[in-house]
């Protein structure tokens, strides 16, 4: 068990990595509080960018064909974001994945049909909207383990029908 302070709050992380030199408390506390960051990131491109679909490939090489794809245009929009907040001196979560991936998807729909120069001079002025895709500051949460209770299988009988 790893006992550390975040922002003054005491924390508690269960672990198996019990070499104090090896894994020191304050480094295992972040990393765990940035593993948050990373499941959002599953779940932008899940939902937004695979919009809930399933890969259409078959073969496995059209499979990762398809992943790798997928991963260019997330880490694409991920850049565009970076130098977005880079600009605007706030961290990058606080821009919309959603807003911004519909937006370069629509600066760039139509680039096939332009000069290869213009899609770096596309993104630049998508860049100069950038207070349009601002989100509100996020709180900070933690959320206690607890263990839910089971739905109940049958409609509960009301103390009236008794009698």
């Amino acid at each position: 068990m790893i006992e550390y302070s975040i922002d003054d709050k005491p924390r508690r992380y269960l672990t198996s990595l019990v070499d104090a030199e090896r894994y020191p408390a304050h480094q295992v506390a972040g990393h765990y509080n940035e593993r948050w960051e990373i499941e959002l990131g599953y779940r932008e491109i899940k939902q937004n960018l695979l919009k809930g679909e399933q890969l259409r490939s078959k073969q496995p090489d059209l499979v990762r064909q398809e992943l790798w794809g997928t991963l260019l245009a997330y880490n694409l929009i991920r850049q565009e974001m970076r130098l977005m907040a880079g600009e605007m001196k706030v961290a990058p979560q606080r821009l919309s994945f959603l807003w911004l991936a519909q937006a370069v998807t629509n600066a760039l729909r139509f680039c096939p049909l332009e000069t290869p120069g213009t899609i770096p001079k596309r993104l630049a002025e998508l860049r100069t909207q950038a207070q349009h895709f601002m989100l509100p500051a996020r709180r900070q949460r933690s959320y206690p383990r607890v263990v839910k209770p089971r739905p109940v299988k049958y409609p509960k009988k009301k103390a009236g029908g008794l009698n």
